[in-house]
Protein backbone atom coordinates (compact mmCIF):
# COMPACT_ATOMS: atom_id res chain seq x y z
CA UNK A 1 0.00 0.00 0.00
CA UNK A 2 1.06 3.55 -0.66
CA UNK A 3 0.92 6.74 1.38
CA UNK A 4 -1.76 8.05 -1.01
CA UNK A 5 -4.01 5.19 0.16
CA UNK A 6 -3.67 6.12 3.84
CA UNK A 7 -3.16 9.87 4.02
CA UNK A 8 -5.75 12.39 5.04
CA UNK A 9 -6.30 14.88 2.26
CA UNK A 10 -7.84 17.40 4.64
CA UNK A 11 -4.78 19.47 5.44
CA UNK A 12 -5.23 22.02 8.19
CA UNK A 13 -2.97 24.95 7.34
CA UNK A 14 -2.33 27.74 9.81
CA UNK A 15 -0.01 30.71 9.98
CA UNK A 16 2.85 31.25 12.41
CA UNK A 17 0.90 33.98 14.25
CA UNK A 18 -1.92 31.65 15.31
CA UNK A 19 -1.91 31.19 19.08
CA UNK A 20 -1.58 27.69 20.43
CA UNK A 21 -5.18 27.91 21.66
CA UNK A 22 -6.39 28.85 18.17
CA UNK A 23 -4.37 26.01 16.66
CA UNK A 24 -5.73 23.54 19.24
CA UNK A 25 -9.30 24.70 18.59
CA UNK A 26 -8.90 24.25 14.81
CA UNK A 27 -7.20 20.86 15.19
CA UNK A 28 -9.93 19.69 17.56
CA UNK A 29 -12.73 20.90 15.28
CA UNK A 30 -11.23 19.03 12.32
CA UNK A 31 -10.24 16.04 14.47
CA UNK A 32 -6.62 16.10 13.31
CA UNK A 33 -3.45 15.76 15.34
CA UNK A 34 -1.29 18.15 13.33
CA UNK A 35 -1.43 21.41 11.45
CA UNK A 36 0.80 22.46 8.59
CA UNK A 37 2.30 25.86 9.41
CA UNK A 38 2.86 27.96 6.32
CA UNK A 39 5.29 30.85 6.73
CA UNK A 40 6.49 32.05 3.33
CA UNK A 41 8.53 34.84 4.94
CA UNK A 42 10.86 32.52 6.83
CA UNK A 43 10.95 28.74 6.78
CA UNK A 44 8.15 27.76 4.41
CA UNK A 45 6.33 24.64 5.62
CA UNK A 46 6.52 23.36 9.15
CA UNK A 47 4.33 21.21 11.37
CA UNK A 48 2.65 21.85 14.72
CA UNK A 49 1.38 18.76 16.48
CA UNK A 50 -0.85 18.05 19.43
CA UNK A 51 2.29 17.00 21.31
CA UNK A 52 3.88 20.42 20.68
CA UNK A 53 0.84 22.11 22.21
CA UNK A 54 0.73 19.67 25.11
CA UNK A 55 4.45 20.22 25.84
CA UNK A 56 3.98 24.01 25.85
CA UNK A 57 0.97 23.91 28.17
CA UNK A 58 2.67 21.33 30.40
CA UNK A 59 5.66 23.67 30.70
CA UNK A 60 3.33 26.40 31.99
CA UNK A 61 3.29 28.48 28.83
CA UNK A 62 0.16 30.51 28.10
CA UNK A 63 -1.67 29.07 25.04
CA UNK A 64 -3.27 32.48 24.46
CA UNK A 65 0.12 34.20 24.18
CA UNK A 66 2.33 31.52 22.64
CA UNK A 67 2.20 31.36 18.86
CA UNK A 68 2.65 28.50 16.44
CA UNK A 69 5.89 30.10 15.26
CA UNK A 70 7.67 29.32 18.51
CA UNK A 71 6.58 25.69 18.59
CA UNK A 72 6.67 24.64 14.95
CA UNK A 73 9.01 21.91 13.78
CA UNK A 74 10.77 23.28 10.71
CA UNK A 75 13.23 20.47 9.98
CA UNK A 76 10.40 18.38 8.58
CA UNK A 77 10.68 15.02 6.87
CA UNK A 78 8.27 15.01 3.94
CA UNK A 79 6.67 12.01 2.26
CA UNK A 80 5.38 11.69 -1.27
CA UNK A 81 2.13 9.98 -2.23
CA UNK A 82 4.20 7.25 -3.92
CA UNK A 83 6.04 6.19 -0.77
CA UNK A 84 5.06 2.82 0.59
CA UNK A 85 3.49 2.70 4.03
CA UNK A 86 6.60 0.81 5.12
CA UNK A 87 8.78 3.75 4.04
CA UNK A 88 6.53 6.19 5.90
CA UNK A 89 6.50 4.03 9.05
CA UNK A 90 10.30 3.67 8.91
CA UNK A 91 10.75 7.45 8.59
CA UNK A 92 8.43 8.02 11.54
CA UNK A 93 10.24 5.43 13.67
CA UNK A 94 13.66 6.85 12.74
CA UNK A 95 12.63 10.43 13.49
CA UNK A 96 10.44 9.54 16.49
CA UNK A 97 7.41 11.45 15.24
CA UNK A 98 3.84 10.48 14.35
CA UNK A 99 2.93 12.69 11.36
CA UNK A 100 4.36 13.26 7.90
CA UNK A 101 3.38 16.06 5.57
CA UNK A 102 2.80 14.62 2.11
CA UNK A 103 4.12 16.73 -0.75
CA UNK A 104 3.35 16.42 -4.42
CA UNK A 105 5.41 18.80 -6.56
CA UNK A 106 6.16 21.01 -3.53
CA UNK A 107 2.47 21.30 -2.61
CA UNK A 108 1.10 19.88 0.66
CA UNK A 109 -1.54 17.40 -0.49
CA UNK A 110 -2.03 15.45 2.72
CA UNK A 111 -0.84 14.33 6.10
CA UNK A 112 -0.24 10.71 7.03
CA UNK A 113 -0.16 9.64 10.65
CA UNK A 114 0.70 6.46 12.50
CA UNK A 115 -3.05 6.01 13.04
CA UNK A 116 -3.66 6.23 9.27
CA UNK A 117 -1.07 3.54 8.61
CA UNK A 118 -2.54 1.23 11.25
CA UNK A 119 -6.03 1.70 9.77
CA UNK A 120 -4.71 0.43 6.44
CA UNK A 121 -2.48 -2.35 7.76
CA UNK A 122 -4.96 -4.03 10.11
CA UNK A 123 -7.58 -4.99 7.48
CA UNK A 124 -4.85 -6.15 5.09
CA UNK A 125 -3.28 -8.25 7.85
CA UNK A 126 -6.64 -9.78 8.76
CA UNK A 127 -7.29 -10.67 5.12
CA UNK A 128 -3.86 -12.27 4.84
CA UNK A 129 -4.41 -14.29 8.03
CA UNK A 130 -7.84 -15.41 6.82
CA UNK A 131 -6.35 -16.55 3.52
CA UNK A 132 -3.69 -18.60 5.32
CA UNK A 133 -6.31 -20.15 7.63
CA UNK A 134 -8.60 -21.14 4.75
Amino acid sequence: MLVRDAMSTMVLTIGPAHTLREAARLMSARRVGAAVVLDPDTYGLGILTERDILDAVGAGQDPDRETAHGHTTTDVVFATPEWTLEEAAAAMARGEFRHLIVLDRSEAVGVVSVRDIIRCWLPARRRAQAAVSA
